[in-house]
C-alpha cells in the first residue's frame, strides 16, 4: 500500500491509499477518487514528506503522525470525532424511525448514527427532530 496526501479544488486536504500509484492514476481517471468532505473528483496529489525508506529499499512507517488528516484537520482532533462517532449505535436506514422513538420517548435516549434519505432528514427537522449529517470521513462511507 501506498498512502497519497490528496487535495480537492475547495482545498481539503485528505490522504488516499492505494496498491500503487498506477492505481490511484487509474481511479482518479475513472473519477473514483473523490474528496470526503465536498465530494469534489477533481482531486490532486500534494507532495509528501512522510515517505521513509531503511537501508535495503524497505519502505518503513512514518516516525511522526501527519499534522493534516482527510478532512485538513488536526488527526488528534479526527481522532476524537472517530473515537465519539464509534460510541454511538448504528441503527442504520432505520434511523429516522428510531430517531422519532427516540424524539417521543418510545425508546430509551441513547445516541444513534444511520442514514436517512433528503426526504427523511427534512420530515425530521420539520418536526423539531435535532440530528447533525456526518462528513463521509467519520462515518466511515467515504470510497
Amino acid at each position: 500500500m501506498i498512502v497519497f496526501d490528496l487535495i480537492c479544488m475547495q482545498n481539503h486536504v485528505f490522504e488516499g491509499w492505494f496498491a500503487s500509484g498506477e492505481e490511484f492514476e487509474r481511479q482518479q481517471a475513472a473519477k473514483l477518487v473523490r474528496c470526503p468532505v465536498c465530494d469534489d473528483w477533481h482531486v490532486e496529489r500534494r507532495p509528501s514528506a512522510r515517505v521513509h525508506v531503511r537501508k535495503g529499499g524497505e519502505v518503513a512507517e512514518p516516525s511522526e503522525p501527519p499534522s493534516e488528516a482527510v478532512s485538513g484537520m488536526p488527526v488528534d482532533l479526527v481522532a476524537k470525532l472517530r473515537e465519539i462517532v464509534r460510541k454511538t449505535e448504528d441503527v442504520g436506514e432505520r434511523f429516522p424511525e428510531e430517531a422519532r422513538k427516540i424524539h417521543y420517548d418510545e425508546a430509551p435516549k441513547r445516541a444513534i448514527r444511520g442514514k436517512a434519505t433528503k426526504e427523511d432528514a427534512q420530515a425530521l427537522t420539520d418536526e423539531g427532530i435535532e440530528f447533525t449529517p456526518l462528513p463521509p470521513f467519520l462515518s466511515g462511507d467515504s470510497h
